[in-house]
């Protein structure tokens, strides 16, 4: 077995971080329900630099769990780089959202949600996140609280 890194400091796991998620495409959603308990679904996504932009359809399970209830929480990366995200979706409309951001959002993901019957854009706010690479950085996880970035 090899040694791990050595652990990161603040400053680079936040550089990371950002670059993680302005870089990837997909990342696991998982929301809860009343009648339908937890569901995990992969799904795109575009990073604004302050929100993550998901598509799905209204009637599907992870629709109708963040139009009942919009806490979610997000994994982005492998097990041995993840950043787990915790936040509030809100439902946004294809107007509100505006041509720009819906193409943006098209040409990242290679998909375009606004040619699909009922898909419902979600813009997600984070409140919380952390990132880790292997045991000897869970002490220092911890990127953002309360919706603001730490160092």
């Amino acid at each position: 077995m090899t040694e791990a890194a050595p652990p990161r400091g603040l400053e680079e796991r936040l550089r990371d971080t950002r670059a993680r998620l302005e870089k990837d495409v997909d990342l696991w959603v998982a929301t809860a329900g009343g009648s339908t308990g937890v569901h995990l679904v992969p799904l795109s996504y575009l990073w604004d630099g302050t929100a993550i932009l998901i598509s799905t359809p209204r009637t599907s399970i992870t629709g109708r769990n963040l139009l009942a209830d919009g806490r979610v929480r997000l994994g982005v990366g492998p097990t041995r780089d993840v950043v787990i995200i915790e936040g509030a979706a809100e439902p946004v409309d294809v107007a509100e959202l505006g041509a720009d951001t819906a193409d943006t959002f098209a040409d990242k993901t290679g998909f375009d949600p606004r040619k699909l019957d009922d898909y419902q854009y979600f813009r997600i706010v984070p409140r919380r996140i952390q990132a880790w690479r292997e045991a000897n950085e869970l002490a220092g996880r911890g990127l953002m609280r309360d919706g603001a970035w730490l160092g």
